[in-house]
């Protein structure tokens, strides 16, 4: 019992920074690639399959969601890729470090 004592917040009401929004993202969609990708190769090595007649079969029985896998696939590439060409650019160059610079790029 609380005895009139705020209990402890949820994550749910901060308001987390640009910086911290943004790595978060980065992590997940690293996580996800690398998961995409050791999923599409084990399949390829496990079942003996052809990856490419599959994606072909599923392109003519589901034209409609051609675009969401290319979304699917193209962002989490593109977000990591900038998101690491930005970590390099730090990492380098030692500008952009303050919280004002991280915000606007």
């Amino acid at each position: 019992f609380t005895k009139g004592r705020p209990i402890s917040p949820h994550v749910n009401i901060y308001k987390f920074p640009v910086a911290a929004l943004s790595s978060i993202t980065n992590r997940v969609t690293g996580c996800l690639l690398s998961v995409g990708c050791f999923g599409i190769g084990a399949a390829a090595m496990g079942i003996d399959c052809n990856i490419p007649i599959i994606f072909d079969a599923v392109k003519t029985s589901a034209p409609a969601l051609i675009p969401v896998a290319k979304l699917c696939i193209a962002f989490p590439l593109t977000y990591h890729y900038l998101a690491g060409v930005r970590h390099l650019v730090w990492d380098h160059t030692l500008k952009g470090l303050d919280i004002k610079s991280m915000e606007a790029s």
